[in-house]
């Protein structure tokens, strides 16, 4: 089982979950659909939030205690939450410009931007991978072992990690197509032909296993919730227009839970993994833990690793990221002979063509010589 969802507060979760996926599918709805709900939540607010962040930075290091006491600053401080949130939002802005032809929107170079933007995203995640792996590495060996990270999270990394990390940067190559992307008749979608279902899957299952592996404490929201409502909108309503709901989604994700993370590590919605046994059962959640300080302390409270599902679903993803891009080569290639045979038989026809008309020519030649 990759959750613990059970005992008393079960159906919270559920409910918990139903919120975040109804939620993110409504406001990826409001930015996507009209000019002024795209500016609103991916330019206005993501502003008002930067001076927000900044105000509590400032007042942290001047020692206050409301900056220093800020759910912000003490659960969501690290790099890696900051650096996705900005680039998830940037590449919004860059998906608006495009989509309604804004400045370096018009650009037929600008069309990369969407696979740029997302192969940065990718990367980040493969750096915390790799991050997490050597931390397990040095803790535990190449069994790998617990390590503590800035944000108080308690995470197992190992070998798990650097299969993901690997699978991460294959499914950059999996991105293709880049310059067939262009804006629906409607104007309220920027669609990118070549995002099939064979990618989203290598995505979705890839992105999964980074947050179950490296956002333990966060998955069963931004690891389950916020991956199947951008699918979920492309397979029903918007095909074609899945990276763009994948972007909104993740931005307004990010800024929810930067300014809200005890919504997810509290009752009654946090939810564990599997990886930390025994917790439900001795009564700890995610926000007792980020008050435990020591492995020892860990352990004496009933809380022992569990990282089988970690190793299984790492290698799920890098096997899915394998298969699609089998899938994409094969494409290639039959692309590649249908091009071939499409060539040569129009050689063959201009060539019978030009026979055809100089027939006549021909036949007049053989008549003067005799």
């Amino acid at each position: 089982m990759l959750f613990q969802l059970y005992g008393d507060t079960s159906l919270w979760q559920i409910l918990g979950w139903i919120l975040v996926f109804v939620g993110l599918i409504v406001m990826n709805e409001i930015g996507r659909r009209t000019v002024k709900g795209g500016i609103a939540v991916f330019v206005v607010l993501p502003l008002a939030l930067t001076a927000y962040f900044i105000a509590i930075k400032i007042g942290a290091m001047a020692h206050a205690s409301w900056a220093l006491n800020n759910p912000t600053h003490v659960y969501m401080n690290g790099w890696f939450h900051y650096a996705k949130l900005y680039a998830a939002d940037i590449g919004c802005v860059g998906f608006l410009m495009l989509k309604y032809q804004w400045g370096l929107g018009k650009k037929e170079w600008f069309k990369p931007w969407p696979f740029i933007i997302v192969a940065i995203n990718i990367l980040i995640a493969v750096a915390s991978d790799f991050e997490s792996a050597y931390n397990g590495f040095v803790a535990g060996g190449m069994a790998g072992g617990w390590w503590k990270s800035t944000e108080d999270v308690w995470l197992y990394g190992g070998w798990w990690n650097v299969v993901n990390g690997i699978a991460g940067l294959l499914n950059i190559l999996c991105m293709t197509g880049w310059w067939g992307i262009y804006t629906s008749k409607k104007k309220d979608d920027m669609l990118w032909p070549d995002m099939t279902i064979w990618f989203i899957l290598a995505y979705d299952i890839w992105n999964f296993t980074y947050t179950y592996c490296n956002l333990p404490t966060h998955t069963w929201y931004c690891g389950v919730a916020l991956l199947l409502a951008p699918t979920f909108a492309n397979a029903f309503w918007n095909k074609g227009g899945w990276i763009q709901n994948r972007a909104n989604t993740l931005a307004v994700w990010c800024m929810f839970a930067q300014v809200f993370p005890l919504f997810q590590i509290t009752k009654p919605f946090s939810v564990l993994p599997s990886l930390y046994k025994g917790a439900v059962a001795h009564g700890v959640t995610a926000f007792d833990m980020t008050k435990i300080n020591s492995i020892k302390a860990l352990t004496e409270a009933g809380i022992t690793a569990n990282p089988t599902a970690q190793g299984v679903v790492a290698l799920l993803a890098l096997a899915m990221n394998v298969i699609t891009l089998a899938v994409i080569f094969k494409r290639a290639k039959n692309n590649s002979i249908r091009i071939h045979t499409h060539m040569k038989s129009l050689l063959v026809h201009v060539i019978l063509k030009k026979l055809s008309l100089e027939k006549p020519k021909i036949l007049n030649t053989i008549n003067t010589c005799q």
